[in-house]
């Protein structure tokens, strides 16, 4: 194992024990190394490197800290991941989302409130009958932001996020193209809050999955 990897582990590993807690602030560079049985500079690469995913903070003249391990801070790394991604696997992100947002969908259904679905319906109300495709992909990106945040699960949210980017230039794509993929849209989003207001999970996880499925399904024949 290399130097660095070895530092990486073990500053990981007092972390996972307890050791070092959220916000916690790191002993000095040489009382660690000394503790851990690292060079300093292996010591330094390693809270650089640790520091790049969120797991330290680096604070300029006051020291280094745990951040708060918030999911997502964690998962800001797959955001910057994800933007590498090629043309060709938007298929695959999409199955990803199929997968992921009407399980979170259904999950909202028991948890929502009067006021986030009174919300959800304004914004469509507000985004009338004919959109421009903008409007309506940024409408659209919002309407199961919101969704996704109300299942309550901060990791789940924060998946779903980070991979909402790559699929979002073939959803206007598909909103330029395909003749109905507007109306289509505001049906299911419509759909969706329906089952919402009904509290009616399993009819909530069917649209979501429908409506991911249909942008899954246009981009397959086009390629």
């Amino acid at each position: 194992m290399a130097v660095t990897d070895e530092a990486i582990e073990k500053i990981k590993g007092m972390i996972v024990s307890g050791a070092l807690r959220p916000g916690d602030r790191l002993p000095k560079e040489s009382e660690l190394a000394s503790g851990l049985g690292l060079s300093r500079n292996s010591l330094r690469e390693a809270v650089r490197a640790l520091s790049l995913i969120r797991i330290l903070d680096v604070r300029q003249g006051d020291g280094t800290y745990v951040t708060s391990l918030a999911p997502q801070l964690l998962l800001e790394a797959l955001s910057f991941v994800v933007d590498f991604h090629r043309d060709d696997t938007v298929l695959e992100f999409l199955a990803v989302r199929r997968i992921l947002e009407p399980a979170a969908t259904a999950m909202a259904a028991s948890r929502i409130s009067e006021e986030q679905l009174d919300a959800l319906g304004a914004q469509l109300d507000a985004l009338g009958e004919r959109p421009s495709v903008e409007e309506l992909v940024a409408c659209d990106l919002d309407f199961h932001r919101d969704i996704v945040q109300s299942s309550g699960n901060s990791v789940l949210c924060s998946l779903l996020d980070g991979l909402s980017g790559p699929t979002t230039r073939a959803r206007v794509w598909r909103g330029l193209t395909q003749e109905d993929a507007v109306s289509r849209t505001l049906h299911e989003h419509r759909a969706i809050l329906a089952a919402l207001r009904d509290r009616d999970a399993e009819a909530a996880r069917a649209w979501a999955t429908a409506h991911v499925a249909s942008v899954e399904q246009w981009l397959r024949s086009t390629l």
